[in-house]
């Protein structure tokens, strides 16, 4: 199994979750609104207000999804989350040990 995370812009998201939700035994995913900046700012802040508001809003989407199908998901994050500029964001894949699933009963543990 693998988590796929990725930091995309919030406009993007209707497409990519139609995009998403279209691909045969697609697993669902985690919306997260957050915001950040990255390290290669061409702005340097000057005053804490400058600090305090050099953010951008983004939105982080969770999916764990079995092996096979990680690439493909992968691909069309890119695709569809791409404008060619900087901060489109990113998209990362880590291993998963166990995954469980709550709802399930004692003795089926596996996602």
């Amino acid at each position: 199994m693998k988590e796929i995370l990725a930091v995309i812009r919030p406009q993007k998201l209707p497409r990519l979750r139609e995009v998403l939700r279209a691909i045969p035994g697609f697993p669902g995913m985690t919306i997260t609104k957050v915001a950040g900046c990255g390290a290669t700012s061409r702005h340097t802040p000057h005053t804490i207000k400058e600090v305090l508001t050099d953010f951008t809003d983004k939105v982080r989407i969770e999916i764990i999804a079995p092996d096979e199908m990680a690439d493909a998901l992968v691909e069309q994050i890119v695709q569809v989350a791409s404008t060619g500029q900087t901060g489109d964001g990113l998209v990362w894949v880590t291993e998963i040990q166990r995954a469980v699933f709550i709802r399930k009963t004692v003795g089926s543990d596996s996602v």
